[in-house]
């Protein structure tokens, strides 16, 4: 069974936008439908430019990280450039906390992480 699109997926020239639907990820069924919604992204279509948008979410679990941290992995092997925008600040305190700020591109809006791609 295919998983659900947790995911809002758009073309900005050659960059592919990615932008979560849930305000909450949390729930282990939607993580992994996003693992595998954002997994595909490189490894079915061969995106080479991605861009994450948070502008929704409102609250992330440490399983959720997890999958960022392997879409990351994923995205250098593959030689693809990942980007994470409009994350709200109480969801970038964790990735301070946890130094994934360091980590990931992270820009504050979409529009500065499509330039300059």
């Amino acid at each position: 069974m295919a998983p659900s699109q947790r995911l809002d997926i758009e073309e900005v020239g050659d960059v592919t936008v990615a932008k979560f639907v849930d305000k909450k990820i949390l729930d282990e069924a939607n993580i992994q439908a996003i693992g595998a919604n954002l997994f595909a992204l490189i490894d079915e279509d061969g995106r080479k430019k991605i861009v994450l948008d948070f502008s929704l979410v409102e609250y992330l679990s440490s399983a959720a990280l997890g999958k960022l941290i392997t879409m990351d992995k994923k995205a250098k092997a593959a030689k693809s450039k990942l980007r994470l925008c409009c994350i709200k600040p109480e969801i970038y305190e964790v990735f301070e906390i946890t130094r994934l700020n360091k980590i990931f591109d992270i820009k504050a809006t979409q529009e500065d992480a499509l330039q300059g791609f």
